[in-house]
């Protein structure tokens, strides 16, 4: 997207695959020049990357751990430097795993990594990228959290406390920022079809779910799309589910 010769950049943690790469391929398609951050597969980033620039889009790639305060450091001051001038216009906060069990038998580190990916790479990351969105009076952050953190799924204690924090701190950070016209969202989506939830029993669960099917990447991406517009501006602090029912 470019408003004024002004290119806007979008950065997506955990673009490679499922929900992250289809946000990160309807911003693109939206205009936006997509920053698709990732881990450890280039493989799948190289795929998502290819798909956006042969379409037409702007992208790049920018890999490094979302755990880790210091990589997200590194990382960032490395893009400023080669970006002149620039910042970012959207975040999409969206890095996430699971790792399930019964709280009973779940191992400590089971715990802290959860924590880590879905919870503290929120603070560590929009930390560092929100101060050029408030001297620019203008941004979006959207978290991506999940319904387990609305309503708590059993054998996700760990998952669904992480994602359930991360929902009130979307609503605090709103109330910080909204003087200058930051927005800062979160969707929670349900039973989505990504290799996230490939290993869940499909014909069970969608007897639990109203409308009777997983949902699809891309229409969480539609979602994101339009929190991130300007059709968006009156829109902070919310959690919208993306659940077919649930919730």
């Amino acid at each position: 997207m470019v408003v004024n010769n002004k290119v806007r950049y979008a950065l997506v943690t955990g673009g490679s695959r499922g929900i992250g790469r289809a946000i990160a391929e309807r911003l693109a398609r939206d205009g936006y020049s997509v920053v698709i951050n990732y881990k450890s597969n280039d493989t799948a980033a190289q795929e998502v990357l290819q798909k956006i620039l042969q379409e037409g889009g702007q992208a790049e790639l920018l890999k490094f751990d979302v755990t880790s305060p210091t990589a997200i450091q590194e990382a960032y001051t490395s893009w400023c430097a080669a970006h002149e001038g620039a910042h970012f216009d959207v975040l999409i906060n969206n890095a996430g795993i699971r790792r399930d069990g019964l709280m009973v038998f779940m191992e400590d580190q089971d715990w802290a990594d959860v924590m880590r990916t879905n919870l503290d790479s929120f603070f560590y990351l929009t930390k560092l990228v929100v101060n050029p969105m408030i001297r620019a009076r203008r941004g979006r952050i959207v978290n991506i959290t999940s319904i387990s953190g609305v309503t708590g799924l059993p054998g996700q204690v760990n998952y669904s406390s992480a994602k359930a924090a991360l929902i009130g701190a979307t609503k605090a950070l709103s109330k910080e920022l909204a003087a200058r016209k930051i927005t800062v969202n979160a969707v929670a989506p349900g039973f989505i079809a990504t290799d996230m939830t490939a290993e869940l029993d499909e014909s069970e669960l969608k007897k639990t779910i109203p409308m009777g099917r997983f949902g699809q990447p891309e229409e969480v991406a539609a979602l994101v799309s339009f929190l991130v517009s300007d059709e968006a501006a009156y829109i902070t602090g919310q959690t919208i589910n993306i659940a077919g029912g649930i919730g």
